[in-house]
């Protein structure tokens, strides 16, 4: 494996921290959770639905470690885990700034003990600063970086995104910083602190809509399930559902209004180019619309893939995980766990030539 040999002490709870750790388990470090005895990760009790025992959930982050009760206000607790810290490589902590200072834990005197320790920490808002103090959950951290403004329909409130981005993309930056801080360790032979926050994280995923700020001094607006910047690029309906269609290049677009007999709309001097179709989308998709509602959704995407416009349907989850793309590539596995049973997860979309990604456990209890 990839990471063989490396021991991560995970300190964290909630998600963003939680994925990185379990990240590093697939790639094969031995991580090691930190719990509170009796209480445990909050994610524990967020739920339905559980199974045997164990939040939903908590097994989406938490699988490839061992979970280790310690009490880190009590002498004994804390001497348990200095000897963890002493011959670690990772730890990632994502406590409120201060808190793990109070505790005894912070860079500068596990560093004093390790100094080859990489030492991560993933916080709201960051360690300094007017608001480092404020509570952060993926919810309130989305309203604050501009991903809950710019998500909705035009002209409708605000919507948080279905997925949790604030937590993910902290945690995958949580796992770029490590990984780099791994590999420069190699050189100078010591280790340095890391630092990600739930606020920069999905403010530098802001890309084109930071750009175009940026170039233009006007906060964009909501855009629904339209590209503000190419066209068409947009959900249609069809006759018994709604499909993607992806006109991302003006080739594309002319083959788009062959593909649907529109090509009418390919001579019209308001959508000759993309900045063109872009300006006029208010016009253009409700006459591309009244063409592909005359088509089912399967009919639509085939006409579109045999004249090579990009497109996609709209699936569930069910339909996610049975396709034939998924199980080629993985993306469901079953694990074991200690009181489920085999639970079935999402798998790392990750594949290395020389290595294989394993699921080795769920979140396994050290007595």
């Amino acid at each position: 494996m990839t990471l063989d040999g490396l021991l991560v002490v995970d300190l964290t709870r909630a998600l963003a921290g939680p994925f990185c750790a379990m990240t590093l388990g697939d790639l094969g470090a031995e991580v090691v959770k930190i719990e509170e005895p009796g209480v445990g990760d909050d994610s524990r009790h967020w739920g339905p639905p559980f199974a045997g025992g164990e939040s939903a959930y908590f097994l989406s982050c938490n699988r490839n470690k061992r979970s280790l009760a310690l009490n880190l206000k009590s002498e004994e607790g804390r001497e348990a885990l200095w000897r963890l810290v002493e011959r670690a490589d990772v730890l990632i902590e994502n406590f409120r700034p201060g808190v793990i200072a109070r505790l005894g834990f912070d860079y500068e005197a596990a560093r004093e003990r390790n100094s080859r320790l990489i030492y991560c920490s993933i916080s709201g808002f960051g360690q300094d600063g007017p608001e480092a103090h404020r509570v952060a959950y993926d919810l309130i951290l989305q309203g604050m970086s501009g991903a809950t403004y710019l998500t909705g329909a035009p002209n409708s409130t605000p919507m948080r995104n279905g997925l949790p981005v604030s937590d993910l993309f902290a945690g995958m930056f949580a796992l770029q910083a490590i990984l780099t801080a791994l590999f420069t360790r190699e050189r100078p032979g010591r280790g340095q602190r890391a630092e990600t926050t739930l606020l920069g994280a999905p403010v530098a995923a802001l890309g084109t809509y930071a750009s175009s700020y940026f170039v233009t001094g006007e906060p964009p607006t909501r855009s629904g399930n339209s590209h503000p910047q190419i066209a068409p690029y947009d959900l249609m309906r069809t006759s018994d559902g709604y499909v993607n269609i992806a006109g991302a290049n003006d080739d594309v677009w002319l083959r788009l209004c062959a593909a649907l007999d529109l090509e009418a709309l390919a001579d019209d001097p308001r959508f000759r180019t993309n900045a063109d179709r872009v300006r006029n989308r208010p016009n253009l998709l409700p006459l591309l619309q009244a063409r592909t509602t005359q088509f089912a959704s399967v009919e639509l995407l085939a006409r579109l893939e045999e004249a090579r416009v990009p497109a996609g349907p709209i699936r569930d989850l069910a339909e996610v995980f049975n396709s034939p793309q998924a199980r080629h590539l993985g993306l469901e596995r079953a694990q074991p766990h200690p009181t489920a049973g085999e639970v079935q997860t999402v798998a790392a979309p990750l594949a290395f030539s020389d290595n294989d990604l394993a699921l080795r456990r769920g979140c396994d209890l050290i007595d």
